[in-house]
């Protein structure tokens, strides 16, 4: 079995702090489908900007290229024209399991006795190290440190090749979060867990040509329109012979688990996830967060960027006016991408500048999406305060997260998270506020509309959608290879 690698080397992120997972995008039957992905690509550079790549097919062979750094740093015009095919898939990753490394670097590549096949995951597999222990003792050699390749071993496995639909049967050998686009010479396949964890949906462009993505604002840059998302528990295989079909897995009762956390934080507000626009959620989060906790105050006003639409509702129901604190640079980076808290603090300071005439002498409302350990909160908080805020009142729309995360979220030590073991009264406390409130559970989750069951909120509530008896840690693999040559 053969990877092929690209890139370089580079430091792994010692810290754990909210992440993004990682954004999938492809096109089957378009002429210029290696630029669409680009774009694709580049529309969610927001859920991973540690590496980029795309895999691409003439319908004999697959070629690659891929590399650490942003999608326009990996990408120029020479590169995207020796990709030219009509087909193509790519992949921007935050690393979850497995370090930023060139290896890990996707869409992977692999050759093996059933041919070529490329692959791009968003998730998490939970089952990961315990299935790749049982291939390296009968003699298997794994090229990369992600959980991703192990789904590769399974289906190079000549005793599941031979099975009807051998996809079928591997994916039934999974635990945990996965939503994949997979490419072999001659099609293209999309597959999402039977629990939904993360999105993904289907597309077409205007020349009837069918795209996939993670987000719709995917389509939306490319002038694609939304077709339908991929169904938990479903493959679906584009082709010459058209799109088809067919599900895997059991019945799971109902029960799903879609991640909560793609509406409060992940996803784009002009995307629509598990059905919904991201920013009317956001909005209504908002807006039940001025119902659970009004308070008198004279401006409302968001931090992060991504707290806008929260902040838009609660304005709106408290009648108190939006305003705005913050100038923000779009050249800074996001903070939770740096790899180290100085480098978090730095980033922050660059990206975020406090408008004094704006804050001086009012009581604020600050609206945020979610506070995780809450340095990042507090050295803003900090900065209000010296520009003579006189009442900070914070409000986060969402509940405390206490728990951590297996399924693709990078926030795994629980004794990093503020709220872990910590009140209300503490929290306010540490982070300056002259008064705390979190939306709770129940209004959170009256604010989207499938049925709670539906959703996976464990980071709030510990009600994990299935049992983690091995949980995964980031670097495990690495450290795992270490052990092995010492």
């Amino acid at each position: 079995m053969n990877l092929v690698p690209s890139g370089c080397k580079t430091t792994p992120v010692p810290e754990p702090s909210i992440r993004h997972y990682c954004g999938l995008f492809g096109v089957y039957g378009h002429e210029e489908a290696v630029f669409l992905t680009q774009l694709g690509l580049y529309a969610q550079q927001h859920r991973g900007q540690e590496s980029a790549g795309i895999v691409t097919t003439d319908g004999s062979s697959l070629k690659r290229h891929a590399g650490l750094g942003l999608v326009s740093q990996v990408f120029d015009r020479r590169k995207l024209e020796e990709l030219r095919a009509p087909t193509a898939i790519g992949h921007v990753r935050y690393s979850t399991t497995g370090g930023n490394t060139a290896s890990n670097s996707q869409p992977l590549l692999f050759s093996f006795a059933g041919g070529q096949v490329a692959i791009a995951h968003n998730g998490n597999l939970i089952n990961a190290a315990l299935l790749r222990r049982g291939y390296e003792q009968v003699g298997h050699i794994f090229q990369t440190t992600s959980d991703t390749e192990v789904i590769i071993h399974l289906l190079a496995k000549p005793g599941h090749q031979h099975k009807k639909h051998p996809l079928n049967h591997v994916l039934g050998h999974l635990q945990g979060a996965y939503s994949l686009l997979l490419l072999f010479p001659d099609r293209m396949v999309a597959a999402r867990d039977p629990l939904g964890f993360k999105p993904l949906c289907l597309g077409e462009t205007k020349c009837g040509a069918t795209v996939v993505a993670s987000e719709t604002k995917a389509f939306d840059m490319i002038d694609a329109r939304y077709v339908r998302d991929v169904e938990p528990g479903e493959i679906v295989t584009i082709s010459d012979a058209g799109v088809e079909s067919r599900r895997f897995g059991g019945d799971t009762g109902g029960r799903g688990a879609s991640c909560i956390f793609e509406q409060v934080y992940f996803a784009d507000p002009s995307s629509l996830v598990f059905g919904e626009n991201v920013h009317l959620v956001r909005r209504a989060m908002g807006t039940k967060l001025a119902l659970e906790a009004p308070v008198d105050a004279d401006l409302v006003v968001p931090i992060p960027t991504c707290a806008k639409c929260a902040a838009t509702g609660y304005a709106r129901e408290s009648g108190i006016p939006y305003g705005r604190a913050f100038t923000t640079s779009h050249y800074a980076g996001r903070s939770f991408i740096m790899p180290t808290q100085s480098g978090r603090d730095h980033a922050v300071k660059m990206k975020l500048t406090v408008i004094k005439e704006a804050v001086a002498g009012q009581r604020l409302v600050v609206v945020e999406d979610s506070v995780v350990r809450g340095t990042t909160t507090r050295a803003k908080i900090g900065a209000l305060r010296a520009a003579g805020a006189t009442e900070i009142h914070l409000r986060v729309a969402s509940p405390p997260i206490r728990h951590p995360c297996y399924f693709g979220i990078d926030f795994p030590d629980q004794k990093e998270l503020i709220a872990n073991k910590r009140s209300v009264e503490d929290i306010r406390a540490y982070l300056g506020v002259d008064s705390l409130h979190y939306l709770s559970h129940e209004g959170m989750l009256s604010c989207v509309k499938m049925e709670p069951e539906r959703y996976c909120t464990a980071c709030f509530s510990g009600n994990y959608p299935m049992d983690v008896d091995e949980p995964v840690e980031k670097f495990s693999m690495e450290r795992g290879q270490l052990r092995m040559f010492t």
